[in-house]
C-alpha cells in the first residue's frame, strides 16, 4: 500500500497549489519513493495540436518522473477556465467520479507516495452534485492545504481549516506559499498568525518562497535536473518529514 496519499487543495485559484505539489513530489522522487501525481480534471487547458494540454497535470508529472501517460494522470481537461463542473456544461465530458475514486485506490496499491490535486478550494464543484471536498473524502485522502502568504490569507485559511474538519476530513498541515515577492507587512506576520490561529488543528508546514519564472521552471524540472534543484530548495524550510 502507499505510505502516504494526500489530496492538495487551496484556499481558492492561483494560490500556488501545482508548485506546492511540484516541490512535495520533488522531494519524494529525490528520495527515491517513486511517487506518483493524479490531477483528476484540469480547467483552463491550452489547446496544442488538436488536443488539450493540463499545464498543472504536467507540471506535476515532470516533478514527479511519473512515467504514467499524461491522460492517465489528468482523465478530464477543459479549455474554459471554469471550475470542472461548469466548464463540462460547456464542453460535456462531465468528471466520472467513480471512475476517479477507483483511479486513486489503484494507485494508492502500488507503493509509493500518492499526491491528488484538486481544482480550487475545497467547495469548488468537481461534478454535478460533487465538490472537491467530497472526492477527498470518498478517495480517503488526508488534506495539504494551500493558502498565499499575502493579505485575506488568515480568513480564508481558518475557513477551509473548519470546512474540513466539519467535513470530517483529516488535515495533514497547511503550506503557505509566496505568490508576489512582496515584504509586507502581512506577509511577515501571517506564518506566526497560521500557526497560532490554527494550532493544533492544522499544522504549519511552512513557507515557499517566492520564486521568479516559477511555472517556466516547473515545465522542465524532471527528477535530477538542475531545475529539480532548484523546486528542492524551495522545500529546504518545509516540514516534509510530516508527510510520510
Amino acid at each position: 500500500m502507499s505510505d502516504i496519499a494526500i489530496f492538495l487543495t487551496g484556499t481558492g485559484t492561483g494560490v500556488g497549489k501545482t508548485v506546492a505539489g511540484c516541490v512535495i513530489a520533488a522531494h519524494w522522487a529525490a528520495e527515491g519513493r517513486n511517487p506518483r501525481v493524479m490531477k483528476p480534471a484540469e480547467s483552463g487547458c491550452v489547446l496544442k495540436d488538436g488536443r488539450l494540454v493540463p499545464a498543472d497535470a504536467l507540471a506535476l508529472k515532470t516533478a514527479a518522473g511519473d512515467p504514467r501517460p499524461l491522460e492517465e494522470i489528468c482523465p478530464y481537461t477543459y479549455e474554459i477556465p471554469l471550475t470542472p463542473a461548469h466548464a463540462a456544461e460547456r464542453e460535456g465530458a462531465p468528471p466520472d467520479v467513480v471512475r476517479i475514486v477507483a483511479q486513486v485506490e489503484a494507485l494508492k496499491k502500488e507503493g509509493g507516495p500518492l499526491l491528488v490535486e484538486g481544482a480550487g478550494g475545497l467547495l469548488a464543484p468537481l461534478a454535478e452534485g460533487v465538490l472537491m471536498s467530497d472526492l477527498a473524502r470518498r478517495a480517503n485522502l488526508a488534506l495539504v492545504i494551500v493558502a498565499p502568504l499575502g493579505l485575506g490569507t488568515i480568513n480564508h485559511t481558518l475557513l477551509s481549516v473548519r470546512e474540513a474538519k466539519r467535513q470530517g476530513l483529516a488535515i495533514l498541515g497547511v503550506i503557505l506559499s509566496d505568490t508576489t515577492g512582496e515584504a509586507t507587512p502581512a506577509a511577515k506576520r501571517n506564518p506566526a498568525a497560521i500557526a497560532e490561529l490554527c494550532g493544533a488543528d492544522a499544522l504549519l508546514l511552512g513557507v515557499i518562497p517566492y520564486l521568479a519564472g516559477v511555472d517556466e521552471m516547473m515545465a522542465s524540472a524532471a527528477p535530477g535536473t538542475e531545475a529539480a534543484g532548484r523546486l528542492l530548495r524551495l522545500a529546504e524550510n518545509l516540514k516534509l518529514d510530516m508527510l510520510r
